[in-house]
């Protein structure tokens, strides 16, 4: 299962952009609202959730997904029960994904120190530690990060990648007309 968590305030397109794209490639996703089943994103779009953080099963976690944006990096940041999640699986090795300002959340419990890694511009000091570029998305061990609304769709490459594979990410770029 790969879920994908929701808090007030999240960046809409960082967030919907993975999840319809991984379950196009026949992923089993869930949406896990921290704030609530349903979740408000930062420019008014209501979502419900499949599920809230207290009925989250650590069984069968293949992947952890936080999209960014203001205010809802600061609630999942807040979210006691997301961040002690978050290091569990990743001490596990599950793929950790974080775009736009969510990264700061890993920086912030240090799972990004020495590693390379990139958040929204202006952001960086927040990566606790990691050496940030300017690439749209990166990949190091089991964590994909990625900048921004921007990037949504590289981010979601990438994850497909780890993932599923190569030739599952090129499949879905052709399906949806993307041109990397």
């Amino acid at each position: 299962m790969i879920y994908v968590f929701l808090a007030e305030g999240f960046e809409e397109i960082e967030a919907v952009t993975p999840i319809d794209t991984l379950r196009r490639c026949g992923l089993d996703v869930c949406t896990v609202g921290v704030t609530g089943k349903v979740v408000t994103g930062s420019h008014g779009i209501p979502v419900t959730c499949d599920k809230v953080i207290d009925e989250v099963s650590e069984d069968g976690i293949e992947a952890l997904v936080l999209p960014g944006g203001m205010p809802g990096t600061k609630n999942l940041a807040a979210c006691e029960k997301l961040t002690k999640l978050i290091v569990r699986c990743h001490n596990k090795g599950v793929l950790i994904g974080a775009i736009c300002a969510a990264p700061t959340v890993l920086g912030g419990l240090g799972l990004l120190s020495g590693r390379e890694a990139v958040c929204y511009p202006g952001m960086e000091s927040g990566l606790g530690g990691a050496k940030s570029s300017d690439k749209p998305c990166v990949k190091d061990g089991n964590i994909i990060t990625s900048r921004g609304a921007g990037t949504a769709l590289d981010f979601s490459y990438a994850l497909i990648t780890a993932l599923k594979g190569g030739a599952a990410a090129e499949e879905l770029a052709h399906n949806i007309v993307w041109k990397r």
